[in-house]
């Protein structure tokens, strides 16, 4: 287990509960796809992340959550801001590493700090998430470096399911460096020219026997769609996975199950899939 700042973390909730209330900053919302206005916020609980939401939380719908790790391990939470607010839009409660433009670098445990900050909102008394928050249905995903950070904490039995974007680990020496997982998990890579193409090959080689898995490539490199309006066809991808993993969505399931999947036969998408 990962060792945690835990005073830092204390002193953080101290300050915020002798204040009263949560402390939010919030950027305008984005165009997005889902039933829900989303925007992104800090808060001052969890100062080293970016929070994305749905502007008014739902009263009928509680929110999955979602950790994010970004590209490079950088420190810039709305570096990925377009996908991440496409899910928020959907009903997402999603919390990148890394404050709104910021800097410097991010690691593993700033992902299990977003699910237990999460958890912990979900319960106090002073907080405008308590109750709106499934903390039974949490995914954990990243890109490129994110992506290993990913895996770094794959093993948190309150995991549901994992994502690999743009991403594999640098060596396949140790067959068994994967066990750890236990999760169903999806990767999505931009095909033969992103750089990643080929680690996520390898790791895909080497998952448990058993693990229910899903393979998709798209031919678009190792930057993908992120930028793109709602985040592109990863952004559609990307709520299919989490409709069917964290809500039980049997429609989105079928883009990914089965020999005539949805992406299994678009011309576009070249896919494999295990146990599913």
């Amino acid at each position: 287990m990962l060792s945690r700042n835990r005073f830092g973390r204390t002193l953080a909730v101290g300050f915020g509960l002798l204040l009263g209330a949560s402390l939010l900053q919030a950027a305008p919302a984005s165009a997005t796809t889902g039933a829900y206005d989303a925007e992104y916020t800090t808060h001052f609980t969890l100062w080293g992340h970016t929070v994305y939401r749905p502007v008014d939380l739902p009263e009928n719908e509680d929110l999955p959550i979602v950790a994010w790790g970004n590209g490079a391990c950088r420190a810039d939470g709305t570096w990925f801001e377009n996908i991440l607010t496409e899910f928020a839009s959907h009903g997402y409660l999603v919390i990148a590493n890394g404050r709104p433009g910021g800097s410097g670098s991010t690691d593993a445990e700033m992902l299990t700090d977003a699910i237990d900050w999460a958890e912990g909102r979900n319960t106090s008394f002073f907080s405008e998430y308590r109750g709106h928050l499934d903390t039974d249905s949490i995914a954990v995903m990243g890109q490129s470096c994110g992506g290993l950070e990913t895996y770094d904490v794959a093993d948190d039995p309150r995991i549901d399911t994992t994502v690999i974007w743009n991403s594999g680990m640098f060596s396949d020496a140790d067959p068994n460096r994967l066990d750890h997982l236990h999760a169903p998990i999806a990767y999505f890579t931009g095909g033969p020219s992103d750089i990643a193409y080929e680690n996520a090959l390898n790791d895909w080689d080497d998952l448990p026997s058993g693990l229910p898995a899903f393979m998709g490539h798209l031919d678009v490199g190792h930057y993908g769609t992120f930028e793109e309006t709602d985040g592109g066809e990863y952004g559609q991808v990307g709520v299919a996975w989490l409709d069917w993993q964290l809500k039980g969505d049997q429609t989105a399931a079928q883009q990914f199950v089965g020999s005539n999947c949805g992406l299994c036969v678009d011309p576009d998408w070249d896919t494999d899939q295990k146990n599913l």
